[in-house]
């Protein structure tokens, strides 16, 4: 985000602090509550969204030299994520070409070999088979055949991309789009060092947990506590990036704002910029580094998910922590959860018992929440389904609110 692109930013949170307005989504919708419940659907968003699509699963400071290695198991293949000796990331499937084991146990770390426990074949950081005991027992076997198997992998705007279908595609700058590239490349994404990753597995639709990062409007009520002292509710920029979106989430520091020169303000001082990558990621970058959550759900259950959350600083912050400020990384997770695990998830799971319970055939999308429009409508439209139609709140009656209004189910 170039500089005149905040100034223009903070000016147009400034006046909707004055008038008392937010960005308007010019109607409201009706979402069916089935979207969290149906089991078709589910086993649809999973094949689409999560086995046949391209996935971000972290930072390019996850990996942060030769030799490092990190695994992922929520995408139902094993995926292990590395860079080799000259530093290029690459990904393969996590198990042996001999048998299938799995190949490493560890979340993260660094290796230059990784050995089979089963049999003891070893592999280098390119994935490349280097080590075949007894190898005149299988004969005169071409080894570079029998490599661990490749994923596609990129690295592209300072984030890794990995996808789990062996066969698939990564075109990710066509995925993310060259504006939000450009927007995205104010923060330095490729300087961060990976501080701390914390999980949540929590009893509610994975899309609960997205819902819960696209409004503002709550935070005077559930938050008031806690996020209320810093941020204004019910006050926010909003702009959209194809499938993708950005909120920026207002600072109560802005109010300092208008007299200060222009030159000195920064967007994230006076905001918080919560990005969503569709079609599972939560990017929130601030002064000191930034926050990535992602939500997979459980393949076989509608009503659960696990948020993985990964905590990243500058350069300067991770050193500093690493000077023996030891608390500054577990001290930034432990204030994540008791805010997003603590009281948002709460109301995500509140809000699965009632979707679980028939009780109510939809929920609504006020005018003032127009990012739930946009997470709704682009699954909708990458599965096939029609839009949720734009209702004026006026025309509003027992029959549509009983899913009756067409394209709504």
């Amino acid at each position: 985000m170039t500089h005149d692109e905040q100034v223009r930013q903070i000016h147009l949170l400034l006046a909707r602090i004055r008038a008392g307005t937010t960005v308007d989504a010019g109607g409201v919708r009706l979402n069916p509550v089935s979207c969290y419940t149906d089991p078709a659907r589910h086993a649809l968003e999973w094949q689409t969204f999560f086995r046949s699509h391209p996935q971000i699963i972290g930072l390019s400071g996850d990996l942060p030299g030769p030799g490092s290695f990190m695994t992922i198991d929520d995408l139902g293949t094993p995926v292990l994520a590395l860079r080799d000796d000259a530093g290029r990331f690459h990904a393969v499937v996590n198990a042996c070409t001999h048998r299938g084991v799995r190949l490493v146990e560890a979340a993260r770390g660094t290796g230059r070999r990784f050995m089979c426990p089963f049999h003891q074949w070893t592999f280098d950081n390119a994935g490349a088979l280097v080590g075949l005991p007894k190898a005149e027992h299988f004969g005169d076997v071409d080894r570079a055949c029998l490599g661990l198997r490749p994923l596609p992998a990129v690295e592209h705007a300072g984030l890794l991309w990995v996808h789990p279908d062996p066969d698939g595609e990564i075109n990710a700058e066509a995925c993310l789009g060259a504006a939000l590239a450009e927007d995205l490349a104010a923060w330095s994404l490729d300087g961060l060092v990976h501080m701390a990753e914390d999980a949540y597995d929590v009893r509610c639709n994975w899309k609960l947990a997205m819902d819960t990062f696209g409004e503002t409007y709550h935070f005077e009520a559930l938050h008031k506590d806690t996020l209320a002292a810093s941020f204004r509710g019910n006050v926010q920029c909003y702009d959209t990036f194809g499938r993708h979106h950005r909120m920026l989430l207002c600072r109560r520091e802005i109010d300092d704002f208008p007299s200060r020169p222009e030159d000195s303000w920064h967007i994230l001082h006076a905001t918080l910029p919560v990005y969503w990558l569709f079609p599972n990621v939560i990017l929130m970058p601030h002064a000191d580094g930034c926050y990535l959550v992602r939500a997979y759900p459980d393949p076989a259950d509608p009503g659960r998910h696990t948020s993985r959350i990964t905590f990243y600083g500058t350069r300067p912050v991770a050193e500093w922590a690493a000077a023996g400020n030891v608390s500054a990384a577990s001290d930034m997770a432990r204030g994540f959860a008791d805010i997003i695990r603590d009281e948002d998830y709460a109301m995500s799971a509140s809000q699965q018992r009632s979707a679980a319970s028939g009780a109510l055939s939809h929920v609504l999308f006020g005018r003032n929440e127009p990012a739930l429009h946009h997470y709704h409508n682009t699954y909708r439209e990458a599965l096939g389904l029609p839009p949720l139609p734009l209702i004026d709140p006026a025309s509003l009656s027992l029959a549509s609110r009983a899913g009756t209004l067409e394209g709504s189910a």
